[in-house]
């Protein structure tokens, strides 16, 4: 008889080195979200992504203002809209981003967003620590 139960999970590690920092149940159809300051403009930005098929997937991004890296052409199939608080959203993106990467800011922090908590990044991992995100099956 085996106590070990097989469960998927978010995980946040070092990019070059693979230390673990942190790792959040998920499954099918949950979501999870990165948000930052634009370097420029200082306006936040939130990446959202959602698990589907074992898989993470960039769905959405929210964003106040146009800048260096933000996009500003509609790819085939996605929506723009506008939020209440003037906010501009590219929707229906769907792209797989397994292996998302980040450079934690040095000034401004990122913000995980999973399981309705709030992570702050730097705290975390420290500032300018480059992590990358990962949908992993584990056995516990």
């Amino acid at each position: 008889m085996s106590f070990f139960h097989p469960r998927h999970y978010l995980t946040v590690k070092d990019r070059d080195t693979g230390e673990l920092y942190a790792r959040y149940p998920m499954g099918e159809g949950d979501r999870f979200s990165i948000e930052f300051k634009h370097s420029i403009n200082l306006s936040p930005v939130i990446d959202i992504y959602e698990i589907q098929d074992g898989n993470i997937y960039v769905e959405e991004t929210v964003y106040y203002h146009f800048g260096a890296g933000v996009q500003t052409q509609l790819n085939e199939g996605e929506t723009l809209t506008y939020g209440e608080d003037g906010s501009m959203i590219v929707g229906n993106i769907h792209q797989n981003r397994n292996d998302v990467q980040y450079i934690v800011g040095t000034l401004y922090d990122h913000i995980l967003t999973v399981n309705q908590q709030q992570v702050n990044l730097s705290r975390l991992c420290g500032k300018n620590t480059k992590i990358r995100f990962n949908y992993e099956f584990l056995w516990f």
